[in-house]
């Protein structure tokens, strides 16, 4: 919408560089073009404004199938007014010199212009078309045939309309029929789901079974090892045991072999001890059979004297002493 503002008698227009303004004058144009700016006067001036930006259609209508069925399509259609000229002359593009606001609904039109070219050429394809394959392949089709009826359409360049493109949101079937149809596919995809969920779970179940037999293993392989761990003990025990045995068989050898030496040396000693005393015995009894009777008597009484208990006094009476004496006289004079 122009922004106009009033001075006097004057008007003054201030136009946006997205919308295109004509400017007739007592009926010759006086200004033509967009984002401009002029003083009118408001008795002798006739405006127009024409948007020349890119702009979305967006509209939704309903057709049917080779099957009779009812479908929902809905499309966005990006246009331009390329020819402001054109479009202000087959077009109610007016506005009014006080507010700048148009007098008519240009937009509207073009958009049912649009809308019912659009809705004609979805026809031409749909109407040839099953709804199963319309639901599955119709939609590059819909829209190569909207974007190229539109652009064959010479009711669109005499407005100054140029489509710059075509864009297919949707095809909607009704809903008891989209319903219906989404039934075996919800099946299929729970089906696909299950059989997910079964090969999940089938290879979970693998998966245990797996490690199950790998824990299995592991335990046998560690028992087959305990076996030989324990056989190999076993044999090291009895090594042991055997070299124990040799060392004590080799220790109670060295020890008879000590004892018999030992034996032999004190049988020896004993032998040559005996000999010795065998020899002494012999000498002194070679001895004293060469000694009186008094003298071996007077030994004696002295190794019995050695071996008495200790005697504090000994009395000897005159008569013993003096028979002594005479016997001791009495030796001496038969040896001489």
């Amino acid at each position: 919408m122009a922004d106009i503002t009033k001075r006097l008698g004057l008007r003054h227009l201030r136009s946006a560089p997205t919308a295109h303004v004509r400017h007739h004058r007592s009926g010759r144009l006086a200004h033509d073009g967009p984002g401009v700016s002029f003083w009118f006067r408001p008795l002798v001036a006739a405006l127009s404004e024409v948007p020349v930006d890119d702009r979305e259609l967006a509209m939704t209508f309903h057709t049917r199938t080779a099957d009779f069925q009812d479908v929902a399509v809905q499309a966005t259609v990006t246009y331009r007014i390329a020819d402001p000229a054109a479009a202000a002359q087959h077009l109610d593009f007016s506005i009014d010199p006080d507010t700048g606001a148009w007098r008519g609904a240009p937009l509207e039109q073009l958009a049912t212009l649009l809308t019912e070219s659009a809705q004609q050429h979805a026809l031409d394809v749909l109407a040839r078309t099953p709804l199963a394959a319309a639901l599955t392949d119709g939609v590059p089709a819909v829209r190569e045939r909207i974007a190229s009826g539109l652009g064959e359409d010479p009711r669109l360049p005499a407005t100054g309309l140029d489509v710059m493109a075509v864009r297919i949101m949707a095809l909607r079937p009704e809903p008891e029929v989209e319903r219906a149809l989404r039934t075996p596919a919800r099946e299929r995809i729970q089906q696909e789901a299950d059989r997910a969920t079964y090969e999940r779970r089938a290879v979970a179940v693998e998966r245990e079974r797996t490690i199950a037999e790998n824990e299995l293993a592991s335990r046998i392989e560690l028992a087959r090892r305990e076996e030989q761990l324990v056989e190999q003990r076993g044999a090291n025990a009895r090594r042991e045991a055997d070299e124990q045995a040799a060392a004590d068989a080799i220790r109670a050898r060295a020890e008879a072999e000590r004892t018999v030496r030992i034996a032999r040396a004190d049988a020896e000693a004993a032998r040559e001890a005996g000999e010795a005393r065998a020899q002494a015995q012999a000498a002194w009894l070679r001895v004293h059979a060469d000694t009186d009777a008094a003298t071996l008597h007077a030994l004696a009484g002295t190794r019995l004297a050695e071996n008495l208990p200790r005697i504090e006094s000994v009395t000897v009476s005159p008569d013993v002493l003096t028979g002594l004496l005479a016997r001791l006289g009495t030796d001496r004079g038969s040896r001489a």
